[in-house]
């Protein structure tokens, strides 16, 4: 019995890139980092990055580019078979996609939770792609690749209700003063609609193109307002129909029940990538006292086109690392659920940016000898049934 492992996105920047990018000088420390992490992951010409740190002022596209394949490199050492770069050379899931479509103008930065903010723009004309902006990272993570890839892409509907509408909605002037709720939803309908058509489907083209097999759609906002749920359906929708890929997306953490009976209307995405063990206990366990967290599997399980579940195994809210067997009953519990391991995947909540590379290397490594550990007991119960 195999489950595959993947990751879902983010991985935390490297100090020597983060501080680079930000124009600080770096120290000693940075040029140890890269030339431990580069030892220890045994990234190829590592000792090259090494030399141009201690030289100073290095290039930033060239360190992205570094930072890439170390990134890579810890998830394909960490035994993860289906990776990505931890968005290295993106500065961040939502303004990456703004910044490089028409139609949008900056208005500051917002605070999105602790000491984290995001620059926020304002939709102020129709929407479109300036230029694929995916593309270029894509070709080069092809070439020095070892494993799969997965490319994620923040979608439509995040990308809009995230953003300040002054061009769909009340702010535009195209809805009246006494307007409701209906105008309201009418205008969200058209601007995440023109955003999957004019934005992000031109964009998966294009990385289609080139060869992506995998695309992940990033829904992060898509439960912020619970009767929108179907406008993030259809935008979803939208983007992927009638595309030649393996689409899934990531739902991030939410009150999972709200999706339902929404994404029964999702027939284009073939995984749904969900995080689950930030609500779960730490005990040992495979029965539903023990995995609380997991719940609402079942509902995904009943979904009448039968998608993937991609089943979050590690809480990527904390340092604590889940140890083998925690991650071994998680994996047990949903498949004993779910009756059918083959629509199993395992993976992190969501992106370990939050986390030190230490804390997300170990975490990773027990994930995959947790699945392993998994992938035994359901060889054996099969064999002795």
């Amino acid at each position: 019995m195999k489950l595959l492992t993947h990751e879902i996105g983010s991985l935390a920047k490297p100090p020597w890139l983060v501080k680079t990018s930000a124009g600080s000088p770096l120290d000693e420390s940075d040029v140890e980092h890269a030339r431990t992490w580069g030892e220890k992951l045994g990234v190829d010409g590592s000792e090259e990055l090494v030399e141009n740190l201690k030289r100073g002022n290095p290039d930033k596209a060239e360190l992205g580019r570094w930072a890439s394949r170390y990134a890579l490199r810890l998830l394909e050492s960490a035994g993860i078979e289906v990776v990505y770069d931890g968005e290295q050379q993106r500065t961040e899931m939502y303004a990456w996609a703004v910044d490089h479509s028409n139609g949008f103008e900056p208005r500051g930065t917002v605070r999105s939770f602790d000491n984290k903010y995001y620059s926020k723009s304002a939709v102020t004309a129709e929407p479109s792609l300036r230029e694929p902006y995916h593309n270029d990272e894509f070709a080069f993570l092809q070439s020095v690749a070892n494993h799969d890839l997965k490319i994620p892409v923040t979608g439509a509907y995040t990308i809009a209700v995230w953003s300040y509408d002054e061009h769909f909605g009340p702010q535009s002037g195209r809805i009246g003063a006494g307007h409701g709720r209906s105008e309201e939803l009418a205008a969200r309908r058209e601007f995440a609609n023109d955003l999957a058509r004019n934005v992000i489907r031109p964009n998966l083209e294009s990385l289609i193109e080139l060869g992506a097999k995998w695309i992940q759609i990033d829904e992060p906002g898509a439960s912020t307002e619970a009767d929108e749920l179907d406008i993030f359906v259809e935008s979803f929708n939208e983007s992927v129909e009638g595309l030649d890929c393996f689409f899934s997306t990531h739902l991030c953490f939410s009150d999972y029940d709200l999706f339902f009976p929404a994404i029964e209307q999702m027939h284009g995405c073939k995984q749904f990538c969900v995080g689950f063990a930030n609500y779960d206990s730490r005990e040992l366990g495979t029965s539903g006292a023990e995995r609380p967290g997991y719940e609402v599997i079942s509902k995904f399980r009943d979904l009448p086109y039968e998608p993937i579940l991609g089943l979050g195994v590690l809480d990527i809210h904390t340092d604590f690392v889940e140890s083998p067997g925690l991650v071994r009953d998680r994996i047990l519990y949903a498949t004993e659920v779910f009756g059918d391991p083959e629509r199993i995947h395992v993976c992190p909540d969501c992106g370990l940016r939050t986390r030190s590379w230490e804390v997300a290397y170990e975490k990773l490594r027990n994930m995959v000898e947790g699945t392993k550990l998994a992938e035994q007991a359901l060889t054996t119960a099969g064999a002795t049934t």
